[in-house]
Order: structure tokens, then C-alpha cells, then sequence
């Protein structure tokens, strides 16, 4: 997923990196993984921990305990979740269950607030994926009455839903920041709102100029270097600079998670803090 965050400065009809003493925003680099390396992002210097909130709500009452208190000794806060809904918790199509969902929404959000989430990343792709031969136009309509649905119990735990665009290879609802706009805008609830992955928006060839349109909107980031979907690294491995232009001009100041694979994390994740941390100089 995510590459790195750069705003780009134009000298002399170049582009270049912003300069190592100018201002910086204060944004946060996070990592998304799993329960179990969340000592690893710690140690490779990541601000928090994205953690998939399907794992969290599948544990026993025994086993979330135990990895609360971990959590709390690693020391490593976890602001956001991602990995909302497993697949089996349809939210389009004529098989829905609005008691299961509420259930298992309910259990995910009381767990999350204790950890201190504020923000509960809605990606998704197979539960939010439309069957063949249903309306999409019905399907969307499902999604907005979830949304209606959950933001409440979302706003009881101190949380805020952020739908997640994914490119059509992942699911075939919402595969653009501007369908998510829309979705947000009708469901039209503060606490059910839209996040924006780098490496989605750069598949489906979107123009980042929609980070400007729906600046009042977007709470969280992903980032990854589209081609392989890695570590983000350096500034001139991608065309990252209007994405970021995009984030400079709305003065976006909040979190930005790596979603990317690596097979090497001590060494990738430092330069990747970096180049993201530079990237919100100006």
C-alpha cells in the first residue's frame, strides 16, 4: 500500500524535496500489522500501530485482555484499526444481517475504545463486495443505511468510521475517493467519514486533486509504493509529489499509515518514517 509523504517544491521548473529545516506539520507515522510485530514497529520507530480490527474482535474474552496489556507494555499507542469486517459479514446483497453485523459491530467498537481508537478504517472489500446480478444501486443504498446504522454506536466509543476507496481488483462498491465522498455524503453523520490509500488511488488512476474537494472529510492516510506495493523509500522511485501537493494545500495534519509489504523492516521502515516525516515540511 502506501508510499511516503513529499511536498513538492518547484525550483527552476523542477521538482525537489522540501528542505531538511523548513516547518513541519505534525503528522504521525503509523504501521499497519498484525497483534503479534506490533514490538517490531515499536522497535523500528513507527508512532503507533494500525492493527486490523477483525483480529481484535476475534479474540476471546481472555485473549483480548492479554493483548490489552501488551499493547500497554510495548507502549505503542493504537489510534486507528483497519480490516473492519470479516468477509463472512456481508453488508451488500440479499443475504445481509443487520443483527449479526450490530453484534459484531457493538463487540469491535467496546474492545477498540479501550485500546483508545479514535478512528476504525472501513476497507473491507469482501464483506462490502456486491454479489453478481444484485443493483449496485441497491447495494450502495445498503451501505449508506450501514453507515447510518453504525456511526451512532461508532460515536458512543469515541470513534470515527472512515470508509476506505479499494481498486477493483479488491471489491467491486466504492473504488474511488470521489465514490467515497459521495458515500459519506449520504450518510451524512460526522462520525462516518473517508480515508484515502495511496496505492488505491494511484491504481485506479485517480486525479489527486479529489484530496482538495473532499478536505473536509478525510481523517486518515495509507501510503505504499504502487509498484509492489512496498516500503515507500525515496522520493523519486514514484510521481508522489501532487498527492502531496494535494495534502499540502489542505494542511492535513493528522496520520499517515504504511500499508506495504517488506522483507527487510529494520532497514525499510526507518526510511520510510523519514521520507514521510519529510514530506510534511514546507
Amino acid at each position: 500500500m502506501k508510499p511516503g509523504c513529499f511536498v513538492a517544491l518547484c525550483v527552476a521548473g523542477t521538482l525537489s524535496m522540501p528542505s531538511p529545516g523548513a516547518q513541519t506539520h505534525p503528522v504521525q507515522v503509523g504501521y499497519c500489522t498484525p497483534l503479534r510485530n506490533i514490538e517490531a514497529a515499536k522497535a523500528a520507530g513507527f508512532e503507533y500501530a494500525e492493527l486490523g480490527t477483525s483480529e481484535l474482535a476475534g479474540l476471546s474474552d481472555a485473549d483480548f485482555e492479554q493483548a490489552a496489556v501488551r499493547v500497554r507494555e510495548v507502549g505503542l499507542p493504537v489510534p486507528v484499526t483497519n480490516l473492519f469486517l470479516p468477509a463472512a459479514i456481508k453488508v451488500t446483497g440479499p443475504q445481509i444481517d443487520r443483527d449479526q453485523q450490530m453484534t459484531y459491530v457493538r463487540k469491535a467498537f467496546a474492545r477498540l475504545s479501550r485500546l483508545g481508537t479514535q478512528i476504525v478504517v472501513f476497507g473491507s472489500g469482501g464483506a462490502r463486495r456486491v454479489p453478481d446480478g444484485f443493483s449496485k444501486e441497491q447495494a450502495f443504498q445498503q451501505l449508506v443505511e450501514f453507515g447510518r446504522r453504525i456511526a451512532p454506536e461508532a460515536r458512543a466509543n469515541g470513534i470515527t468510521v472512515a470508509v476506505e476507496p479499494l481498486r477493483r481488483e479488491e471489491t467491486n462498491i466504492i473504488n474511488s475517493a470521489s465514490e467515497g465522498l459521495e458515500l459519506v455524503n449520504a450518510v451524512n453523520d460526522a462520525n462516518f467519514q473517508l480515508m484515502v490509500d495511496f496505492y488505491h488511488l494511484a491504481s485506479e488512476h485517480e486525479d489527486p486533486a479529489i484530496i482538495v474537494r473532499a478536505r473536509e472529510h478525510i481523517r486518515h492516510l495509507h501510503m505504499a509504493n504502487p509498484q509492489g506495493r512496498v516500503f515507500p523509500r525515496t522520493w523519486d522511485e514514484y510521481d508522489y509529489a501532487p498527492f502531496f501537493a494535494s495534502l499540502r494545500t489542505i494542511g492535513y495534519d493528522r496520520r499517515i499509515s504504511v500499508e506495504a509489504s517488506t522483507k527487510d523492516l529494520p532497514t525499510d521502515a526507518p526510511q520510510a518514517i523519514a521520507l514521510l516525516q519529510r514530506a510534511f515540511r514546507h
